[in-house]
């Protein structure tokens, strides 16, 4: 019998042939990665354990990126004990406005094809868009990382997704994921893995890879994985990766269930407010007035989120009462955008730019904060009540392209409405 993608990568790295699942496994990772929001418990896990040396310290990433830049004195302490502790230990550092763990990590070079990489936050299911089996830990089971440089898993059960055919314009991984949310429930993949596969991602950039395997953490999964191709090799190389070591699906493998999604079909998609699964068509809710437009966090902060918005506001002005913010995923992403005269547009149009960071996305920083009554068209990856510091205001998710044709009309608009199908990346040298 074959294996699975996840089989084969946690079953590598526990020393043997592909893993089953539900079996336990002891497996060696390549990369760890501790934010700021977590770090507090590993760094008085590691001192409580007495550990002295921690040989995996090279291949951890401290990321100051939820406390960007840090909204009290404690965050702020959180900040000089990592630093510190990066110093003393050699461990890589990123440093608040260097940008989000999920994004600096695959541009740091830092995992590639076949890997196995673990950090403290769900989203950490990024890194499938490589290949790599990435999933989310605790602070805790960083510290004993650290120490060994190895971790227990249970294998999980595989949902298989072909999505068959190719995105119309103005339809993205945004909308696959989403449509996902809607069909699996929020929880409908809770402890399993998601193989996606198909022409529809293989005609996918990577940025829109890192999309749908980031957003598979909203419904619950543990890992979400994709094929390794010649944009996926060309990605890493290009940022100094280790050479991929892809890993393939037999076409025998068992999985727990085989899903189909006629990608040629899929209209652009909103999650209502409140629940993440609650999933419709835009045309369902278009028309519903909004206050504010929000654009990036590790979902879609990515550079093509930017150029999307931009091809919609080029010459354009947002609509009289809406506050439009981005949030770039990266500084890298900030300075290819600049390069590409993607900022100018926007700010232009009546944006407003953040540094590199988490804290718009969860409220910390206190940088977004809605009115009661207040609707929020959000490019985020989590619409739960209060989750901009008020419960009486209301959070609706859609792709980046949603949100930027909805900021332009001051209502939830379809954006294959706004440009007539023309999605070519808009740039000063466009």
């Amino acid at each position: 019998m074959g294996a699975t993608i996840a089989e084969k990568i946690l079953g590598a790295h526990a020393g043997g042939a592909p893993a089953r699942a539900g079996d336990i496994v002891v497996a060696g990772v390549d990369f760890a990665m501790l934010h700021d929001a977590r770090a507090s418990n590993a760094l008085r896990r590691i001192e409580q354990l007495g550990a002295k040396k921690l040989p995996f310290a090279s291949r951890t990433a401290f990321v100051l990126d939820h406390y960007s830049p840090p909204p009290h004195a404690e965050a702020a302490n959180i900040h000089r004990e990592m630093r510190a502790f990066a110093d003393a230990h050699g461990t890589v550092l990123y440093d608040v406005g260097d940008g989000i763990c999920h994004q600096v990590l695959p541009e740091g070079g830092h995992l590639t094809c076949g890997d196995l990489v673990v950090g403290t936050d769900t989203h950490s299911t990024t890194y499938g868009a490589f290949n790599a089996f990435g999933t989310g830990v605790e602070g805790t089971d960083l510290s004993a990382v650290m120490m060994t440089g190895k971790l227990w898993f249970r294998v999980p059960e595989t949902i298989r997704v072909d999505l068959k055919g190719r995105l119309q314009p103005g339809v993205w991984a945004k909308d696959v994921t989403l449509h996902m949310l809607g069909r699996l429930g929020a929880e409908g993949a809770n402890y399993k893995a998601i193989e996606y596969a198909g022409p529809a991602v293989r005609a996918m950039d990577m940025d829109d890879r890192m999309t749908l395997a980031n957003h598979a953490a909203e419904l619950g999964a543990k890992a979400a994985l994709l094929e390794g191709d010649e944009k996926t090799f060309a990605w890493l190389k290009a940022r100094g990766a280790r050479d991929p070591r892809p890993v393939k699906a037999d076409a025998d493998a068992r999985y727990g269930q085989r899903i189909e999604v006629d990608a040629a079909k899929l209209p652009p998609q909103v999650a209502r407010k409140h629940k993440i699964d609650d999933v419709v068509g835009v045309p369902e809710v278009r028309g519903l007035r909004v206050n504010y437009a929000l654009i990036g966090t590790c979902t879609n902060g990515r550079l093509d989120d930017i150029r999307q918005a931009a091809a919609i506001l080029k010459g354009k002005r947002i609509a009289k009462g809406v506050r439009m913010i981005v949030t770039p995923a990266s500084r890298n992403v900030y300075l290819q955008a600049a390069r590409e005269g993607l900022i100018e547009i926007l700010t232009q149009a009546g944006a407003s730019f953040e540094a590199a960071g988490c804290g718009t996305c969860v409220n910390i920083t206190g940088h977004l904060i809605t009115g009661d009554g207040d609707v929020v068209i959000t490019s985020a990856n989590r619409n739960f009540k209060g989750r901009l510091g008020n419960p009486d205001s209301e959070i609706y998710v859609g792709s980046s392209a949603t949100v930027a044709a909805s900021a332009l009309a001051g209502s939830i608009t379809d954006p294959r409405e706004v440009m007539g199908g023309d999605w070519r990346p808009v740039s000063k040298a466009a």
